[in-house]
Order: structure tokens, then C-alpha cells, then sequence
């Protein structure tokens, strides 16, 4: 059986407001976010990334549920919350994900090196490695 006793997977219990501001953070997605989901699109479409993902509290900038991979892009305001980040982080890991990171800067300066960064990543997990 799939999801709760009542039948319901983890999606359909959000509020439905998860998918209205799901929505509003794709459209309000920053250059650095839109250049990377192009990238992801055309270097993974077997990996079926997904953008903003909600999990509990938090929305996954970019997410492969066939790879079990959450891919964050950071602005400069991460530097002043690397705490709340690491909660994030710990969340999104008992919830089954690995979470990847990348800078605004390293996004706009070096994609090339992000998808790879990323590439590798997703072979060691379909390698069936942790």
C-alpha cells in the first residue's frame, strides 16, 4: 500500500498552500536558479530533476527523487545562517536525500564545473553507493 493508512503519500497531506508557494518560488527563481534548472533539464533528463520540492518545513531548491539527491543554491545570505542550513541539511538526510551545495557565484561563473559536481554525484548514487 502507498502512503499513510488512509492511503495518502507524503504530497497529498502538505496544506494547499505548499503548492501555491511551491509555484511562487519557481517564479520568483533568480538568474543563478534559472541558469542551473536549464543545465539539469538538459544534462539529466533520466534523473527527473524537480524544482521546489516541498519536504516538511523546507522547499528543495532542485530534487531527484530517482537519485535520492537535493541540489541547493546558496546566496550570499547563507554565510550568515550556516546553522539554520545545517538543520535544513540534517532534515533533508533522514528524509533519505543527500543535499549538494553551490554558491550563487559558483553557478553564474563556473556551470560547467557545478553539472559536473553534480554528474558525479548522481553516478556514485546510481552506483548504488550511500
Amino acid at each position: 500500500m502507498r502512503g499513510n493508512a488512509q492511503g495518502l503519500t507524503k504530497r497529498q497531506q502538505l496544506p494547499a498552500t505548499v503548492a501555491t508557494l511551491s509555484r511562487a518560488l519557481c517564479q520568483s527563481a533568480g538568474e543563478p536558479e534559472r541558469r542551473l534548472w536549464r543545465a539539469l533539464r538538459e544534462a539529466f533528463p533520466d534523473a527527473k530533476f524537480r524544482r521546489q520540492v516541498p519536504f516538511g518545513p523546507y522547499h528543495a531548491d532542485f530534487c531527484s527523487h530517482a537519485a535520492r539527491l537535493i541540489v541547493e543554491v546558496d546566496g550570499d545570505d547563507h554565510a550568515l545562517r550556516q546553522n539554520r542550513d545545517a538543520l535544513r541539511t540534517r532534515f533533508l538526510n533522514t528524509e533519505g536525500y543527500d543535499v549538494i551545495r553551490f554558491a550563487n557565484a559558483d553557478v553564474m561563473t563556473n556551470l560547467g564545473g557545478v553539472v559536473a559536481s553534480i554528474d558525479a554525484r548522481v553516478a556514485h548514487k546510481q552506483q548504488g553507493r550511500p
